[in-house]
């Protein structure tokens, strides 16, 4: 996993798919664990590293375009989503890939966009309703 997603002193700029919001993505070491790290104003969340490689191989798995669904933690994420998938008892982790409760969710949000910063993915910038798929 050597993806350059940038440190806490210098993170990855990043905009949310309808390229509205602004926030930043860096790796950091949190509790002897390399943790995604995503700021979006003085919201911090976290995110398992993992979720990168993961996301990106059920995409190619899945070959096609998939809808990003994005939703917080406490509301239900429509089926057949990028959200619903990395919340899923059956993805790779066996549940969210968000790791501070309460905050697990949007990962529909923010995590495409990192993809596609990666250039492991090809998104769609509409007002909503946006979809990726794997390149």
């Amino acid at each position: 996993m050597s993806h350059k997603i940038g440190t806490k002193e210098k993170p990855l700029k990043l905009k949310t798919p309808p390229l509205s919001s602004d926030y930043t993505m860096h790796v950091e070491a949190i509790d002897g664990k390399e943790v995604l790290v995503c700021t979006v104003g003085k919201t911090v969340l976290h995110y398992d590293l993992r979720a990168i490689d993961d996301l990106h191989a059920m995409l190619k798995k899945h070959g096609d375009w998939m809808e990003l669904g994005s939703a917080d933690e406490q509301k239900p994420a429509k089926d057949g989503t990028v959200e619903a998938w990395g919340r899923s008892k059956k993805n790779p982790v066996g549940g969210f890939y968000g790791l501070k409760k309460g905050l697990r969710g949007r990962f529909g949000m923010y995590l495409p966009p990192l993809l596609e910063a990666l250039k492991l993915a090809e998104l769609t910038h509409e007002a909503r309703g946006n979809k990726m798929r794997a390149k």
